[in-house]
């Protein structure tokens, strides 16, 4: 059993959009210990060959850039083709994985989406596009500390999401979005761009935008990790942002790993209660998505 992720983050379906309360911070600080039976199960993830109901695909964005694209369709969508709208998630993945040939952006965090029992508890579409150039750049923001902003890469993303949208049975208002590093980034970067668009987000390690605009996406729920050893992704301007939202009124969870570096924590790659969490969340839009 994944012992830190499963008894820590099972506590957080309680943290829900609805129960949260607003104008402050839902913390939880864990020890980064993974035990050997986490990192087993993890690195058996990372081995496995690539699973083929993972089906590869290219998306053209309006603005003529290449998306190459992997897509997990819901395993219950073959026996009932006429199901009820299901969600969609994207994931997004750090800067390592950059490219075109649409198979290293699948990284065990990726993969994880299509094992039996997650595909089987977590019933939805799942999207995880590779870019070509950064999903998100850096620089100081206005408080001093890093911040992000979308790179050449996160409008093609972000069209191809609302293509999907368009064409999948999605529920519209059950779109999220999760990432790592670079992903984690564009995933806060694509709360701002797109208002109205992802019902929640979930950042594993991100610098989030500057925190003057975290006023403009407080009422969207959002989940940040991140250990505070990280020294490529600095865990104060996460932090930072996070109080950003709790003043202008949000309810973020933030998750803290103390003596963690930069990675996604393996107790979380598997466990179910961040998920749990996630398709908690519903989108209640004040403002309708940009087209």
């Amino acid at each position: 059993m994944l012992r830190t992720g499963l008894v820590a983050l099972s506590m957080m379906a309680l943290a829900s959009g609805a129960q949260a309360e607003a104008g402050r911070i839902e913390e939880r600080t864990l020890p980064y210990a993974p035990l050997p039976a986490d990192l087993k199960a993890v690195d058996e993830v990372i081995k496995a060959p690539l699973s083929d109901d993972f089906v590869a695909r290219t998306y053209t964005a309006p603005d003529g850039r290449t998306v190459p694209y992997r897509l997990l369709a819901p395993a219950t969508v073959a026996a009932q083709p006429m199901a009820a709208k299901l969600p969609l998630v994207v994931v997004l993945h750090g800067s390592g994985t950059i490219g075109q040939d649409n198979a290293g952006q699948m990284t065990g965090f990726a993969k994880a989406w299509a094992l039996p029992d997650l595909r089987r508890r977590f019933p939805a579409y799942v999207v995880v596009p590779q870019v070509d150039a950064r999903s998100a750049d850096y620089a100081p923001g206005g408080d001093g500390l890093l911040a992000s902003r979308p790179g050449a890469s996160l409008s093609a993303v972000l069209a191809l999401v609302d293509d999907l949208a368009g064409r999948l049975p999605v529920d519209p208002a059950r779109i999220y979005v999760v990432g790592f590093s670079m992903g984690a980034s564009a995933a806060l970067d694509a709360l701002v761009a797109k208002p109205g668009r992802f019902a929640a987000a979930v950042a594993f390690s991100s610098v989030p935008p500057d925190r003057a605009q975290a006023a403009g996406v407080a009422t969207v729920p959002t989940l940040q990790v991140h250990g505070d050893q990280d020294t490529e992704n600095p865990y104060a301007p996460d932090h930072a942002w996070a109080e950003a939202v709790a003043a202008a009124g949000g309810a973020p969870v933030f998750v803290r790993y103390q003596g963690m570096e930069h990675r996604v924590p393996p107790d979380m790659i598997l466990a179910p209660g961040w998920r749990e969490w996630l398709f908690a969340q519903r989108l209640t839009p004040a403002v309708p998505p940009r087209p």
